[in-house]
């Protein structure tokens, strides 16, 4: 089709699988801080005033029940839940968390004669494309930050009207693959009772007129603002959250394809989540190269082995660069075992809070070690390489 419409949603951090995603990683980032070597698999269930955590993990002994309990309650402080339904000061919080299976680990250790193996098999992608200047579609980009910035201005008081459980979904217009303006929007936010629809639209128009490009504004027919018309009773006493369950929100909004895996509440030995960030910071590193517009990576792994079982690097119809040269390459610069993507990454340490919400992918890296894999640090690599394609 040479003109189409393509879609993408995000979820606010009050949403109520976020809160679940979130409180998983506060604790993965609680046990890195005291075992950077941790392992975590962590899930959450957030329901009315209550939080069920279960799952697997090793660490240090240091950590009780009671710092989980008090990460879980800050986590909760932190996105702003202080409601009938859902109170940070009295959630039931009910602690199901148990050693890691020693069949798991006896695979997954390293040994003397054996490196660090995959904790467990699996196909993870990244992906990157010019269309945005942090190299993401722009549907899922536009969407995070339509939501970034009315979470911004309800924790600054500026929109105290406002819930944390919010919703958001651009459409576009596409034509000959490059999207041109947009088709449509629909924000639907959690509120305090006595607010209008009209008042809400009145309160969220700016914000969309703000994130989107100049002239991309959709008509005003086609803004969808609390379709429904009330949204009171929102996040975890609205809707059961689960750990993992916005997975496509997370990455490429659908715009790639996506392996299955969910990040939160996993440590970085689990390739789900570090495979899947080494395969975004090789695909962000072509396209920033300008090697191709856009770029997808598969990898894909057996438990307990080190090696990726494969490779697979798709410049989107670029016939001027052998994409088998541009994965022989990467992977002299780049060990793809579990433990060269954690060191080449650094990835153990207390770093994965903040990517819970609004996408991993897209985001600034920090000096304190967040979204390292953001980084495009072998770009001028890659262009002294491939500088006979450019």
């Amino acid at each position: 089709m040479s003109r189409y419409i393509f879609t993408s949603e995000s979820v606010a951090e009050g949403h109520p699988d976020k809160v679940a995603d979130q409180i998983s990683d506060a604790l993965v980032d609680l046990y890195l801080t005291y075992d950077p070597y941790s392992r975590c698999a962590i899930e959450t269930l957030a329901t009315t005033n209550a939080v069920v955590l279960a799952g697997e993990v090793r660490g240090s002994d240091k950590i009780t029940h009671d710092m989980i309990r008090e990460t879980t309650k800050q986590t909760i402080k932190k996105i702003g839940y202080e409601q009938t339904g859902f109170d940070w000061r009295n959630v039931d919080i009910d602690i199901k968390i148990h050693s890691q299976s020693a069949d798991i680990a006896v695979g997954v250790d390293s040994t003397d004669d054996k490196d660090e193996g995959a904790g467990d098999q699996g196909i993870m992608f990244g992906f990157a494309s010019n269309e945005t200047d942090v190299l993401m579609p722009p549907a899922i980009h536009y969407s995070h930050k339509i939501l970034q910035r009315l979470a911004e201005d309800r924790h600054k008081g500026i929109l105290d009207m406002l819930g944390p459980d919010a919703k958001a979904q651009v459409s576009l217009i596409y034509e000959n693959g490059k999207a041109i303006g947009g088709q449509s929007v629909v924000v639907s936010t959690q509120h305090k009772d006595g607010l209008s629809q009209a008042d809400i639209r009145k309160i969220i128009i700016p914000y969309i007129e703000e994130i989107l490009p100049q002239g991309w504004m959709p008509s005003a027919d086609e803004l969808y603002i609390n379709p429904t018309g009330r949204f009171v009773i929102g996040g975890p006493d609205g809707d059961c959250g689960l750990t993992g369950r916005k997975i496509i929100v997370d990455t490429y909004g659908g715009s790639a394809p996506h392996g299955g895996g969910a990040f939160s509440g996993k440590d970085p030995t689990k390739v789900d989540r570090s495979a899947a960030y080494i395969s975004r910071y090789l695909a962000k590193n072509i396209v920033a190269a300008g090697l191709s517009d856009k770029c997808t990576i598969q990898l894909s792994y057996a438990i307990g082995v080190s090696k990726p079982i494969s490779v697979l690097v798709d410049l989107h119809g670029n016939k001027h660069i052998n994409a088998q040269d541009v994965s022989d390459f990467l992977q002299s610069k780049v060990s793809l075992s579990p433990r060269g993507i954690r060191e080449h990454l650094n990835l153990n340490k207390a770093i994965y809070l903040p990517s819970a919400a609004y996408g991993h992918f897209g985001r600034t890296p920090t000096s304190e070690g967040h979204f390292s894999w953001e980084k495009t640090d072998l770009v001028d690599a890659l262009k002294t390489t491939f500088s006979h394609a450019l």
